[in-house]
């Protein structure tokens, strides 16, 4: 049981950072952002360009593809979303579903869809702690995950960025009267959600195959967290993460691998029906969503 525990809240600190991603985009922006996964698949090919045709050591090849995610987000932004920043909701929802279909498209004609293994951050056996196995890589997963939330904590708390995206995700016009530049603020957001996606996708790889599809599961489950979390709540969204994880271990090991999915939204429709905005959603969740 507490093997199935520990293994669980390592998918569960991916599905939190996919989640986190998604709620800070939404929570600052109002758009629910469907690309996310595949623009963290692009990021992720893009790192293993770096680690084995460059030949770049891991952490660099890290930094670089978190780089180039900025840069994509705010890219992704500034053409696509910004123009539509006022239209309905729903003409966003399926514009990012159409960046979805064509970011998949387009690295299955760059790098194809053979799947390919991914390096992870750390090789060699796990560790047996007291009759829990654990690798030094799935350490890794759990340590970058605590690193981020803490950076993420500093940073809406004690900078000027910071606290400009908390005023623009609750009112942008009051915002741009105070003489915050929201359209730059949103910008940003993009550029630092798909980071955190980047995150995810590279935490995956090592887990599964690189390959256009790999991301599918983790944008579901990154969205379920989300939901579960209140979706604009960022700690809700990792905790959210985390409970889904183990959640979805377990049902894997006693009931099916197949039920998985099903069990786990049986879960979050028992949730809202309890707690309609979720377990960390407010007023604000209701206005928002």
């Amino acid at each position: 049981m507490l093997q199935l525990i520990v293994s669980g809240l390592i998918f569960g600190c991916i599905y939190g950072l996919a989640a986190l991603g998604i709620v800070l985009i939404f929570k600052t922006t109002d758009i629910a952002n469907f690309a996310q996964g595949e623009m963290a698949m692009i990021t992720t090919f893009v790192s293993f360009m770096f680690l084995t045709k460059l030949e770049l050591p891991y952490l660099i090849s890290f930094i670089l593809a978190l780089v180039f995610a900025g840069i994509f987000g705010t890219v992704v932004h500034r053409i696509f979303m910004k123009p539509i920043q006022s239209a309905p909701p729903l003409n966003q929802i399926v514009l990012t579903l159409g960046l979805f279909l064509a970011f998949n498209g387009v690295a299955g004609l760059i790098w194809g869809h053979t799947p390919a293994p991914y390096p992870p951050a750390f090789a060699g056996d796990p560790y047996d702690l007291g009759g829990v196995f654990i690798s030094m890589n799935e350490v890794f997963v759990i340590g970058v995950t605590v690193i981020l939330m803490l950076g993420f904590f500093l940073l809406f708390r004690f900078t000027a960025i910071g606290l400009a995206m908390r005023a623009s995700s609750q009112d942008s016009m009051a915002s741009e009267l105070m003489g915050i530049k929201v359209s730059s603020v949103f910008t940003w957001t993009w550029g630092v959600g798909t980071v955190l996606g980047g995150v995810a996708g590279m935490l995956t790889a090592p887990f599964t195959f690189l390959q256009p599809s790999m991301m599918a599961d983790v944008l579901i489950m990154g969205f379920a967290a989300a939901v579960l979390g209140g979706f604009i709540s960022l700690p809700g969204a990792v905790i959210g993460g985390l409970i889904i994880g183990v959640f979805g271990n377990l049902i894997s090991f006693y009931v099916s691998p197949e039920m998985k999915l099903v069990y786990t939204f049986l879960l979050i429709i028992v949730v809202l029906y309890i707690r309609p905005t979720g377990l960390f959603g407010g007023n604000q969740y209701l206005k928002k969503v």
